[in-house]
């Protein structure tokens, strides 16, 4: 593989300009006024394919925004590698809260900061540069085949549709992807189980218009106050959800399983400096790990209503709303989720409101095996450049597409990621390391390369 790093070495510059070149889209596919972006970035995702030394590349359009498919066939006696990222990213308000402009990536202290830099274009973008350097230096022992979509922040919607649609050409082995965070530069992990999801969003009407607070404040029910009785109400004291049936599939973890994900590095102390906060809150009889990887929550997203403009507006609002996310683990499932929220968030809503409940997205939970050749490959490459074996963890995101590849493809998923819960995700001055995106380069040949082996030496 030396001759692998030096490739990479001499073209690290180059790298990263051209992933600047992807991040400067803003790829927004939340927000309708960026479609054209959003095309325009699957067209620079299918065209940086193709430079990489990509058989065949193409967008394919679905009912929403496209994925681009794209693979390098070395041979059908040789094993088959999916990559799956997304290049669609999250809306970057509020603007005002970035130290530069989301879509201006520069580099600082050795990390980019731009939108989308790692989740998930930077990540995405070291399989193609992977290839790139396999296929230069004819290092490349297996078949890869690329499926890079753009609804990833918006629940997948169409996804299904094409994997279903087709099943044979996205024939493979394995899954590969690299959208989560290790532990640390230092101490490299792999990701083996992630969170399903459940997302609504709810609404709360009173009087059929606003009303003045003066006139009619104290005689009649205020929306935002019902809508923050109702939501404080979804916990009790010691942080479990109160929605009846919502703990009824959860799988309770041995005490031995505890114990192994409690054999992670985890500083509290510097977890706490390092968002600002005096203390932290959660599930009585958890640690904060087990909080956000093994254990399902329930967490307001965003919640407004009223008058929040400038000065002073002495409203008594019709309406109040709010959207909500759940974390779900094994073995709840998101249309059962979603069916018990409704139903009690109606149900405790009092007579002098109106409550309207309306479900977004949802998907899954997923744990993946770490006896497998793939993980056993992804072990011994991440070893490879970091000096040490990884540690697996539990992971507290959502990837309901992990799911939907073992339901329609049969397909386990190795969760290759690269960067740190630390890198501002969804956030303003959300940022990837220099370090991370090299070393993910460096690392994903070396995956391949163990895999093939492992795989010919099981046939």
């Amino acid at each position: 593989m030396e001759h692998l790093d030096t490739y990479l070495e001499q073209h690290k510059e180059r790298f990263t300009e051209e992933l600047f070149e992807l991040l400067r889209i803003p790829s927004v596919s939340a927000d309708p006024k960026y479609r054209d972006d959003v095309k325009r970035c699957a067209e620079a995702v299918k065209e940086s394919l193709l430079k990489a030394g990509a058989d065949n590349a193409e967008v394919c359009p679905t009912a929403g925004h496209p994925i681009v498919y794209g693979e390098k066939l070395v041979g059908p006696d040789k094993p088959t590698v999916l990559v799956y990222g997304h290049y669609d990213v999250q809306p970057p308000d509020p603007m005002e809260l970035w130290d530069s402009p989301p879509f201006e990536p520069v580099i600082k202290n050795g990390n980019i900061y731009a939108r989308g830099s790692a989740d998930d274009k930077g990540q995405f973008y070291m399989h193609v540069k992977a290839l790139e350097a396999m296929v230069k230096n004819d290092a490349l022992p297996c078949n890869i085949k690329f499926m890079i979509e753009g609804e990833e922040e918006v629940g997948s919607k169409n996804l299904a549709i094409y994997v279903r649609e087709n099943r044979e050409k996205l024939k493979a082995d394995v899954v590969l992807i690299s959208d989560t965070a290790m532990i640390a530069n230092d101490v490299p992990s792999i990701n083996t189980g992630l969170r399903g999801l459940s997302y609504v969003e709810v609404e709360v009407t009173g009087p059929n218009r606003d009303l003045h607070s003066g006139v009619y404040g104290g005689a009649v029910a205020n929306p935002i106050n019902v809508l923050c009785d109702l939501i404080s109400s979804l916990h009790d004291e010691d942080r479990r959800i109160t929605i009846p049936g919502f703990y009824d599939a959860v799988v309770e973890l041995s005490e031995a399983e505890r114990k192994a994900l409690a054999e992670a590095p985890f500083d509290l102390e510097e977890y706490k400096r390092d968002l600002g906060i005096g203390e932290v809150l959660g599930e009585k009889g958890y640690s904060s790990e087990e909080r956000s990887s093994i254990r399902p929550t329930l967490d307001v997203n965003g919640i407004w209503g009223g008058y929040i403009g400038e000065g002073a507006k002495t409203v008594l609002p019709s309406k109040a709303f709010a959207k909500i996310s759940m974390r779900l683990v094994p073995d709840q499932k998101s249309d059962a989720i979603t069916k018990l929220f409704q139903e009690h968030f109606e149900r405790i809503a009092p007579s002098y409101v109106k409550v309207e409940v309306r479900p977004h997205h949802g998907g899954e939970a997923a744990v993946t095996p770490t006896d497998s050749p793939a993980y056993q490959a992804a072990s011994k490459a991440m070893e490879d450049t970091f000096g040490k074996a990884p540690i697996p963890t539990r992971g507290g995101g959502s990837i309901p597409i992990v799911a939907l590849f073992e339901a329609e493809l049969g397909l386990k998923t190795i969760l290759f990621g690269f960067g740190l819960d630390s890198n501002a995700i969804h956030s303003p001055n959300e940022h990837y390391g220099v370090f991370n995106y090299m070393k993910g380069i460096a690392t994903i040949p070396r995956f391949h390369h163990h895999f093939a082996s492992l795989m010919n030496g099981r046939a």
